[in-house]
């Protein structure tokens, strides 16, 4: 059947939210972004995260690396909002150096926080997830596609994102969407306070964390029945990739 214009924009020019999503390591940077964008496509964004967001977000204190208070924290959301249609389980930190200068459990938590913690957010959400047919976004990293030398931790979490992702999203298939979000250097705050040598040089090109909330807010409003998989966002100008 041949469909005419109006026909198509009907079906594909909104992009407005409606119901309640979990957005984790929402007190700034790319988490904040998301959730904001979340919120002005009509959504209701409620952000998980050890400290306060930076604006007046709906939020829970939770540090996802804690399994248990992973579940008590969802579980409360979803006692305010039946109506959860999603997570994005952002939240993420690094360790930078050699395998065996980074104290261990330093590495370990990156580990705990990355990986663990993602399929901790996206395990207590999913029942209500798959009852109100909703979406998961996981946020990995392009550092998740390649390796590079004082990131075994990142790198290892990364990797770990994305494998889980996949494999999440073959057994998920036709109950919640699943997109694996895969994000270049961006503007935020997740540098500070590392060793220069780890830092973005001064004519580093990074991305707007809003430009790459855009694309989470794309994957989360597509319609029942359409998934998109994978987002790779980097500046154009990005050396990581390909």
């Amino acid at each position: 059947m041949l469909m005419t214009t109006g026909q198509i924009e009907t079906g594909t020019a909104s992009r407005a939210l409606t119901g309640t999503y979990i957005v984790t390591g929402a007190a700034s940077g790319l988490g904040l972004a998301i959730a904001q964008a979340i919120a002005a496509a009509g959504g209701t964004a409620v952000g998980l995260d050890v400290r306060p967001t930076e604006s007046e977000l709906e939020h829970e204190i939770c540090d996802v690396s804690d399994t248990a208070a992973v579940q008590r924290c969802i579980q409360a959301v979803v006692e305010r909002h039946r109506d959860l249609k999603g997570v994005v389980a952002n939240a993420g930190v690094d360790a930078c150096g050699s395998f065996l200068d980074v104290p261990f459990d330093a590495w370990e938590r990156v580990i705990r926080v990355n990986l663990v913690g993602t399929a901790a957010v996206v395990r207590a959400a999913l029942p209500t997830l798959i009852e109100n047919h909703g979406r998961v976004v996981t946020v990995a990293s392009t550092l998740g596609l390649r390796a590079v030398s004082d990131a075994t931790a990142y790198c290892a979490s990364k990797f770990g994102v994305v494998g889980f992702t996949r494999a999440l999203s073959t057994e998920l298939a036709g109950k919640v969407g699943v997109t694996l979000l895969l994000p270049g250097g961006m503007q935020t705050h997740f540098f500070d306070g590392r060793d220069e040598k780890y830092k973005p040089g001064p004519d580093a090109k990074l991305n707007r964390p809003d430009y790459v909330a855009q694309a989470a807010v794309f994957a989360l409003s597509q319609p029942e029945g359409c998934d998109v998989k994978e987002l790779l966002i980097t500046p154009s100008t990005e050396t990581s990739w390909p």
